[in-house]
């Protein structure tokens, strides 16, 4: 079984002003995640990558296509799926009163089934943070905490939107080794992200988009062939021993 499907996903958004068009958010987007793949969504601003995840995480509702997860309907079987699915968005709004520990632990308490708060505090770079009201964090570390609220439940999917905005170098390395660690568990990803160096290090495949349509997908090394980006060194010599030494 397929763990996230969007097959020919339609979205429109309403604008303001008499008989000013709607605007057409995705067209005929379609994409699939195999179960422990890391599958990597690109594009710029405006492409339709936050519509495309807040369809999959059931936020919204399609106009047409259909979208599954672990064979669920987002919308129709939301508890299942929350059971089932993480979702990390960009810039997520949280009860800035709490503590990171607290946070944490609250979030761990609506599932049956769950990883050890304390020991993801750690994991995600914030066990000196613990007792840190959430609106005294840094925007990378209140990137982390959002991070850790999708993983704490133990999802079999996981949706992280822009994993590593405001990091540092180092927190960034780390989120990486924490997504190879879920992928190592046979859990799937969905990566959106604008870092083509973090996508080529974790993404089995890539989905492009551009203007709510899918530009462009497959794997790393095939869209650069595809974009003819494969890098190439010219020397000059007169030497003609040295030229002949090199085509060697």
């Amino acid at each position: 079984m397929t763990a996230l499907v969007a097959q020919h996903l339609r979205k429109t958004y309403r604008t303001r002003g008499r008989g000013r068009p709607p605007v057409v958010a995705l067209d005929d987007v379609s994409l699939s995640v195999g179960p422990g793949e890391v599958a990597g969504v690109l594009g710029r601003n405006g492409a339709g990558k936050s519509t495309t995840v807040e369809l999959l995480a059931g936020a919204r509702a399609p106009d047409s296509g259909r979208v599954r997860v672990l064979g669920l309907d987002p919308r129709a079987d939301r508890g299942r799926v929350r059971a089932v699915l993480g979702v990390q968005l960009q810039g997520a709004y949280l009860q800035g009163a709490l503590t990171v520990r607290e946070l944490v632990r609250l979030y761990r308490s609506f599932y049956p089934r769950g990883l050890d708060p304390d020991l993801l505090v750690e994991r995600v770079g914030l066990g000196a943070s613990r007792d840190v009201r959430f609106e005294k964090l840094s925007g990378g570390q209140q990137q982390r905490v959002s991070v850790a609220l999708a993983l704490v439940g133990a999802p079999r999917a996981v949706v992280l939107d822009e994993l590593t905005t405001g990091l540092d170098p180092e927190a960034r390395r780390s989120m990486w080794s924490l997504v190879e660690d879920l992928r190592a568990d046979g859990v799937t990803v969905l990566l959106v992200s604008h870092l083509m160096e973090e996508v080529e290090r974790l993404c089995d495949h890539v989905t492009i988009l551009d203007a709510g349509r899918v530009v462009a997908r497959g794997t790393v090394p095939e869209l650069i062939d595809r974009a003819g980006l494969r890098p190439a060194v010219t020397l000059r010599t007169d030497d003609a021993g040295a030229a002949d030494l090199v085509a060697r």
